[in-house]
């Protein structure tokens, strides 16, 4: 049953000049500061609610909604008010702004505390400073598969590209396989046809003095995986008895991994280790929302004790020095779990997202939340701002790239090396922190 919403505040605004940040509930809901004439950005489907928003959680027209994090600036000269979550790992109440003339009324469904300062960012910033978490430490630079080859990725194409960072002088630390080298989600030991070896893999990056990273969506189970086929009891259930559908990002409905089950947490742990064995130190780990939806586990442990644990299970399995990167993952849930996390959604070639929802693929969508989300940098993880793109190619390659310089972050290049030109050479040589020759 949701809890109701409590009034916390009455707060005079000036409705030209005050302005509101909501926080998404996830990395790629859509983050950042609106004029209270704005209308907020909202799912456009009831899959994207579930993949890229709150579920469950929807938000009545004309309001302002934070996911355990709401801050105003009044617009008046008076301080920033922000509103948080009481404990934001444990229990992350919805926040709500309306506005009824010159005055804003705030209210929540869960215990928050207030805060004040001078401007939003500096203010939320401040409250992260408060929360005690350790200095992230500072990130590799990454060259990862995804937005070149996505699925279709290949061993031959890491292998390539692996030599052409020696041809193009580039200071790449870590060459991250991405989506495409497994069989099926879940089945994260068996390869797809595309590859040969994944230690020979991480034997040959290594062997050229660089780190092997590889990608994880550690929640998610293809219904036709062999782990879902032989292991139904793994799985999360729903309200129903059925399975827990996760959304339909590979064409069909997807499953979700049951980490409180301790024979499901065994095989986690034991899939992380052997990445780990063949030489893997450096863990995308993607979709991560999947294991904070709500349903029927093995345990009584609730949604958000289930997700931390499940973190848990594999930081314990590849070690305190591995680094790991989160991704679609529930942002205040994730405090004091990660060594880096996505702060918006994914980038793309193209600016626009599908339909015109910000949660979407595109770099219009993953500038607005990633820039606001740069209070968290350095203070929670160190920031991902999603790949730079530097090929011919891409659309307005040169106003992404300077997003991606500016937050300071994670740098991680995503291009077919070979297929740049001089501009995207120098560009991708000087973000990665290497001299422009």
């Amino acid at each position: 049953m949701p809890h109701p919403f409590t009034p916390l505040a009455l707060v005079p605004v000036d409705p030209r000049r005050a302005r509101v940040h909501e926080e998404g509930w996830q990395s790629w809901s859509p983050s950042g500061a609106y004029a209270l004439g704005d209308k907020p950005y909202r799912p456009t489907n009831d899959n994207w609610a579930t993949v890229c928003y709150r579920p469950g959680v929807t938000v009545p027209e004309g309001t302002f909604q934070g996911e355990g994090l709401l801050a105003l600036d009044p617009g008046d000269g008076s301080p920033v008010r922000l509103w948080a979550a009481a404990d934001p790992t444990r229990e992350v109440p919805s926040i709500r702004l309306t506005v009824d003339g010159t005055t804003a009324q705030v209210a929540a469904d869960g215990p928050v505390k207030e805060f004040t300062g001078t401007d939003i960012q500096e203010t939320l910033a401040g409250w992260a400073a408060g929360l005690g978490v350790e200095t992230p430490r500072p990130a590799p630079t990454v060259w990862c598969s995804w937005y070149e080859y996505f699925t279709h990725v290949t061993e031959d194409d890491i292998h390539e590209n692996l030599r052409a960072m020696d041809t193009l002088d580039l200071p790449v630390d870590v060459v991250q396989i991405d989506d495409g080298y497994q069989r099926a989600l879940g089945d994260w030991l068996t390869l797809s046809g595309r590859f040969r070896s994944r230690a020979g893999i991480a034997d040959a990056i290594r062997a050229r003095g660089r780190r092997a990273g590889i990608w994880t969506a550690p929640f998610l189970v293809d219904p036709a995986s062999d782990l879902a086929a032989e292991h139904p009891d793994w799985l999360v259930e729903d309200l129903d008895g059925g399975f827990l559908h996760a959304g339909r990002n590979w064409g069909h409905d997807l499953c979700v991994l049951d980490t409180t089950h301790p024979a499901a947490a065994e095989y986690l742990v034991s899939v992380f280790r052997t990445l780990v064995s063949e030489g893997y130190d450096y863990f995308k780990a993607d979709f991560l929302y999947a294991g904070a939806l709500e349903g029927v586990r093995h345990s009584s442990a609730d949604a958000l004790t289930a997700y931390r644990s499940g973190i848990g299970l594999i930081r314990e399995a590849i070690g305190a020095d591995a680094y790991l990167l989160g991704c679609g993952a529930p942002v205040l849930p994730s405090i004091g779990l990660f060594d880096a996390m996505r702060v918006s959604p994914d980038t793309a070639p193209h600016r626009r997202p599908e339909a015109d929802d910000y949660s979407q693929p595109g770099q219009d969508p993953a500038e607005f939340t990633g820039a606001g989300r740069q209070w968290q940098h350095g203070l929670l993880w160190v920031n991902d701002p999603d790949c730079l793109m530097a090929r011919p190619a891409v659309e307005t390659r040169e106003r992404w790239a300077a997003h991606v310089e500016a937050t300071g972050g994670l740098t991680a290049s995503s291009d077919r090396l070979l297929s740049l030109d001089q501009w995207g050479v120098e560009t991708t040589r000087r973000l990665l922190g290497g001299d422009v020759r």
